[in-house]
């Protein structure tokens, strides 16, 4: 993005926020836009400079719709002058996204965050997620440190739409997928998964880099999710390492409704998932003799109080209120008959 474009774009903010705005000027602003990614990139950090500093005064506006656009470059223009001290606010904002890490993005327990970013995707945070986003000319890069997000990814194929999490990528132009990555010992292993919703995506080892044959890129189709274990921390294609199924969408995504879809589910991996959702943390008290107990049904995310009952009423457990949550257990009799 060229110092050019920016006074351009700052140009065409203040004309559009001047009274002699006109559906004519709409037009020609939109085309202007439409020549390239840079121009529509400039135009959106412009006009959020804008907002943020409250627009410029009457004359600059009016020094700044005296001229036309292309001759913004000229700092020694009347537009140049007016367009000034928005391009040096529009300057600090863009090479900040481009040399800075990034826009941090997350949620607490329980929480939810929809976030469109300046190139129209969308970024739907689940429960206890940060993700860290970085936007350039010639690539689009989110990384997932912890948790769960959908992307939406607008169309733009001069630039990819990167996710890096754990030590692999999935890479995307235009499509929506599923990203969860999930902490050592929280799900039997495993470290994270991608489904794929619609398009396709490609994904890889971090940096393209292989090191054997089983490090192949995975290349996705709609409906699929891949499934990659902690064992060595690297993106493997073996049968332990990395498999490929087709789960239910619909359950995937329940917790954009508050509700998380159990489908014979074991009680340790069960409570582990509804535990993302509250700060009301349910223990088990004899894991080994209650861990070969399934779960089915719809509950809602962050009662896990009201869950804990359902589960005790369905296995005949018992709920004990304890320091930061609860614990379900079984009476001795019980336990030896789950044993058996």
């Amino acid at each position: 993005m060229t110092r050019e474009i920016l006074a351009e774009a700052s140009v065409w903010v203040t004309r559009l926020h001047s009274h002699s705005r006109s559906r004519a000027m709409e037009r020609e602003c939109l085309a202007w836009q439409a020549q390239s990614a840079a121009h529509r990139l400039a135009f959106e950090r412009c006009t959020d400079t804008w907002q943020e500093v409250g627009g410029l005064t009457r004359a600059q506006i009016q020094a700044a719709v005296s001229d036309p656009p292309h001759r913004a470059g000229s700092w020694g223009s009347r537009a140049g002058h007016a367009a000034l001290a928005l391009t040096t606010l529009c300057l600090a904002v863009v090479f900040a996204v481009i040399l800075w890490p990034g826009d941090t993005y997350s949620t607490g327990v329980g929480e939810q965050r929809v976030i469109v970013l300046a190139d129209g995707s969308r970024m739907t945070l689940n429960t206890s997620t940060e993700t860290r986003v970085r936007l350039t000319d010639s690539q689009r890069s989110v990384t997932v440190k912890h948790g769960e997000a959908l992307f939406e990814v607008a169309k733009d194929a001069g630039r990819p739409f990167v996710v890096s999490v754990t030590d692999s990528e999935v890479v995307a132009t235009g499509t929506a997928f599923l990203v969860r990555s999930t902490p050592p010992g929280e799900s039997a292993g495993e470290a994270f998964n991608v489904t794929l919703i619609e398009g396709q995506v490609i994904v890889k080892r971090a940096g393209g880099a292989m090191q054997s044959a089983t490090d192949a890129p995975v290349v996705m189709a709609p409906g699929e999710r891949l499934r990659v274990g902690h064992s060595a921390g690297t993106l493997r294609q073996g049968a332990e390492q990395a498999r490929v199924d087709r789960p239910q969408l619909d359950r995937l995504l329940a917790w954009q409704r508050g509700f998380a879809i159990l489908d014979d589910t074991p009680l340790p991996d069960a409570i582990a998932d509804m535990n993302r959702y509250s700060k009301v943390q349910i223990a088990l008290a004899d894991s080994t003799a209650l861990r070969s107990l399934r779960i089915s049904g719809s509950y809602r995310t962050g009662d896990n109080e009201g869950f804990a009952h359902a589960v005790a009423r369905l296995h005949g457990l018992v709920v004990t209120p304890r320091e930061g949550g609860l614990e379900l257990s079984a009476s001795p009799a019980d336990a030896a008959s789950i044993r058996n």
